[in-house]
Parts: C-alpha cells; structure tokens; sequence
C-alpha cells in the first residue's frame, strides 16, 4: 500500500515529530503530552519538587563543607537534657536525674549517657532565644529568621530555608547531588526555597531511598525495623539510557518554543529538577549514595535498625557523595511532632511517657554519627546541629487538660552541635534559676544561621529578592557567628 502520509510544514519541524527514531504521532501519543512527559518513567523524578527557580544558582562544587541538622520536631525539653537543674523541686527539675559528662562541669540528663561519654566532642547552647518560634509550620529556627513565622506573618512562609541559601550560594559538593535533601512525614516540618526559588526545595531524601512509608501517629517503637534497600534510581522496564538522552534532547527542543512564556519561574524549575533526575539516573552518583546495602554490615550493626537510625547513616552517605546540606526530621508523627511532650493523656505523651523512650535512641543516634564521621575523616568539614521547635515550660503539669508534661516555652531552648572544625567541649550562655529564661549570652536563629554560613563559607552579606524585588541579606538584623565556636 503506497504511503499516504501528508507531511505539513509547522511550528515543530525541528522537533523531527514524524521521524522514525523520534516520536510517531500518527501511532502513539500527542507529541507534546509525550515531550513533557517523557521523563515520568524516571522513578528519580518523583522525588524531586518544581517550582520557580532564580539566577545566581551555583554550577560548581565547593569543597567539602557539609551540615547535617537532625531536627527534634515538637520541641525538647531543655530541663530533661541539656540544661537540668538538679537542685530544684521536683515540680521544676522533673523526673530526670543528671550526670556528669567527659568535660568536668557539664552535666546533661541520665538519658543521655553515650553523649556525656563524648561530650568533648559537643557543644551545648542553653540561652537560644526561640520566642518567634511556633510548631508546624515551624519556619524560624530553620531559617534564622524571627519573620518566618506562617501563624504571625502572611509571609512568613516564603523566607528561605537555610539549607536552600546553602543550595543556592554553596551548591552541592559533587556534580550530579542534589544540595539539600531532606528525611520527614510532614511537609509543614521543613522550610523550603520560598522567595529564592522553589528550584532550592529539599529532595524528598525519603522516598528516594525507597524507605517505607511511616505508620502510625507518635508511636516510636513501631518503627524498629531493618528496611535496608537497594536504592530507587533505576530506569522503568523498556527505558534504557539512550532513550533517556532522546527524551531530553526532544525536551530542550520543547523549552527553547516555550522561552518567554513562562512567567513565573514554575517550569523553570521543572527544568532544573529534570536534569537533576537524568544526571542521577544515568551518573550512579546518586543511586550509590542512597543505596544502603553498598555500607558494611559491621557499620549497619553499629547505627542499628530504628529507622532515624538509618536515616543518619544514609545522611552521613549523601554528605559524603557530594551532598552540602541535610535534615532528619526526627519524628513518626503529623503535625507538632514526637518532642511534644505536653502530657502522659496526650499523643505524644509526657515527659516520663514520651520524652523518656525519645531519649535513648537520640543519643545512639547523634553519638554514632559524630562517631562515623569521625572514623571517616569527615567531622572537621560536617556540622552536625541538634535542636526543636523551642522549649518547654520550667514546671511539669500546669497545661490545663494534662498531667505529667511540660508545655510550649519559647522564651528558651537549648541545643547542641558538633563537628565543622570548631572548638567544642564547652557550654554557651545560661539559663536562670528555674530554667525558664535566659540569664546571659543569647543567642538568636540569625546567629545559627550566621554560624551555619560561615562554616560553609557563604559570604554573610549575600542577598536575594524579596516578594517585591528588593534585597534581603541572608542573615537578619544582628546576626552573627558564635565566636565561642571559631
């Protein structure tokens, strides 16, 4: 039968529609649905978000700098770790009793103890002022700034996540990486790119890893499971790497017809988060960093099978594959967090019932960390932070509705660091009496982040755009490294 097929000039000649080797619109799907589509069946792509995206964006490795914040979502209680106040009631001091640590003069909570073994090795900070600070969203503390706050500010959403300034300015230490990955349930408990370009959004470090989904509502122990994995970044049944390269080519085609249309910066980042994909899939950086089984059984042992756990040494792989920036949210809960001890009738529990079984695996969770990072030769480039929300109030049980908790208590926190290099073994700032305020030395979300920046070499005066096109310095106000630490 002779070929009938009538070839019409159009807009997409160059897109070579019609040709063997590239898509037939005569047998298969709309060109276009298929041109930007055509990277669904990169399982990569699912774990990675679009969103407007802006210049200034860093095409280059770094160095070696690296933070890995574990995130205590709900807020801790200072009292009942890093700040007891032994000789108060017992109303005040709650149930904990306290030990002494490595460094003489420091002490920390019985629950604590592999952490006071290593404690020349931390730093503690018992007068961080969080008084901006609220629950989900919780925006301040991660991104050192008193206005993001969603509750009290209708912007406050959009200011950025100081791992997203690291992605941004920094960028990732390997080509390839993504910069900032991310381990949660809840959206709402990691701040994000905001006015510097969705583009700088977390990697959903979670379903890239092929973790199982969490179960449950606050339920620690449910949670202890071995789930190591062969990683995720492999190509669909039929897919092969030729394919892939195709598909982009044809893409980048799409994207020249579409310069210009496209305002607001959304496609843009679909773009960016595209090209990450292909460069995961088909460079192996990536599928090896998130791959568990490729680490010795003997380091599996040491960090166990809980799955924050596993989450850490998975943090401890992507650092050292290239990533600049990670958080563990550590929580099996929605909405406030497992660190929410208002009481022993509430989801979380109290400080007896629900702070007490939290304790434990944090502190085999952070000491193996600095511990691995240590034996790998990584400490003096990784900073590890370690804090909430904020702190809880200095008298147990006075929430209406509760018994057996301490409530929301902004006024102060406490937290801890380790690694980047810095001077550690010592304590900065103090509370008052009763450990409800701050006595001396405070120490703001624009001092941490001024601190996190310095440690990877962002110039503090940096600036991006705001909603209305003016500059805004990446640290607030006063912000300013905590010279303890350098």
């Amino acid at each position: 039968m002779p070929d009938t097929t009538r070839r019409i000039g159009h807009a997409f000649s160059d897109l070579r529609s019609l040709d063997a080797d590239g898509l037939t619109i005569l047998t298969r799907r709309h060109m276009l649905a298929a041109g930007l589509s055509g990277m669904s069946g990169l399982s990569a792509a699912n774990v990675l978000h679009a969103g407007p995206a802006t210049a200034q964006d860093v095409s280059r490795p770094t160095g070696r700098k690296a933070v890995i914040l574990l995130w205590m979502a709900g807020g801790p209680s200072q009292l009942d770790t890093w700040d007891p106040k032994p000789e108060r009631p017992a109303e005040n001091r709650g149930p904990f009793a306290s030990i002494s640590t490595a460094v003489p003069g420091i002490n920390i909570s019985e629950h604590l103890p592999k952490q006071a073994e290593m404690m020349d090795r931390f730093t503690l900070i018992r007068s961080v002022d969080s008084k901006r600070s609220e629950h989900s969203p919780n925006k301040v503390m991660q991104t050192g700034n008193s206005n993001a706050s969603p509750r009290r500010n209708p912007k406050g959403e959009m200011y950025p996540a100081i791992g997203s300034v690291v992605a941004r300015f920094h960028g990732a230490n390997r080509p390839g990486m993504p910069p900032y990955v991310a381990f949660n349930r809840d959206p709402a408990h990691i701040a994000r790119g905001g006015m510097i370009g969705m583009r700088y959004d977390p990697m959903n470090g979670h379903r890239a890893a092929g973790l199982p989904e969490y179960k449950g509502f606050g339920r620690l122990t449910e949670q202890a499971t071995d789930v190591y994995n062969s990683g995720r970044f492999d190509l669909t049944e039929g897919l092969t790497t030729n394919r892939v390269r195709e598909r982009d080519e044809l893409i980048q085609n799409l994207n020249r017809l579409r310069s210009g249309i496209d305002q607001s910066g959304a496609l843009d980042a679909a773009d960016h988060f595209q090209d990450q994909a292909i460069q995961m899939v088909l460079g192996g950086e990536a599928q090896s960093a998130f791959d568990l089984s490729r680490e010795p059984q003997a380091t599996r042992n040491r960090y166990g099978k809980h799955l924050w756990c596993q989450q850490a040494l998975l943090a401890r792989r992507l650092i050292q594959h290239g990533v600049s920036f990670v958080t563990v949210d550590l929580t099996m809960g929605i909405n406030a967090g497992d660190w929410d001890s208002h009481g022993d009738n509430h989801v979380f529990g109290g400080i007896e019932t629900g702070l007490k079984p939290l304790l434990p695996v944090f502190d085999h969770l952070i000491t193996t960390l600095v511990g691995d990072l240590e034996d790998n030769g990584m400490l003096d480039d990784v900073l590890v932070l370690a804090l909430g929300d904020f702190g809880r109030s200095p008298i147990i049980g006075t929430q209406k509705g509760f018994t057996g908790g301490r409530n929301h208590w902004p006024s102060i926190m406490s937290m801890c660091l380790a690694g980047g290099g810095l001077r550690h073994g010592q304590v900065i700032g103090s509370s008052d009496i009763d450990g409800g305020k701050i006595k001396d030395r405070p120490v703001t979300p624009a001092d941490l982040s001024a601190t996190i920046y310095k440690h990877m070499r962002v110039p503090l005066d940096s600036t991006y755009l705001d909603t209305r096109g003016r500059p805004l310095y990446i640290v607030e106000g006063n912000g300013q490294p905590l010279r303890e630490l350098f």
